[in-house]
């Protein structure tokens, strides 16, 4: 049996998944930048924190794309759903709830 600590081909999937995260750690970070300005404009205006019939159409957008991508519909949702519930959350305080 090979020893994962001197694998040299599990090391290269690791640093891949490794760089993979940190992208998506960036991407995160930036989307939630973008929400939190959102947040701010809906409070200003007096708009909803939530929009359900816009995160129907992502929800539906996105699963669409997973499927295209080969991931499972299932986790996209799932992951997209955690991410809305989180800024719905920064909008509600952005608005003082």
């Amino acid at each position: 049996m090979t020893d994962p600590a001197t694998d040299a081909q599990l090391a290269s999937f690791r640093r891949s998944i490794d760089n993979i995260d940190a992208a998506l750690i960036h991407i995160l970070a930036e989307r939630f930048r973008i929400t939190q300005a959102v947040g701010q404009y809906k409070a200003k205006t007096s708009l909803p924190p939530a929009d359900p019939e816009r995160e129907a159409r992502q929800i539906e957008r996105l699963r669409a794309l997973a499927s295209e991508a080969d991931l499972d519909p299932e986790f996209s949702e799932k992951f997209l759903r955690f991410i809305i519930d989180e800024v719905i959350r920064h909008h509600q305080r952005a608005r003082g709830e």
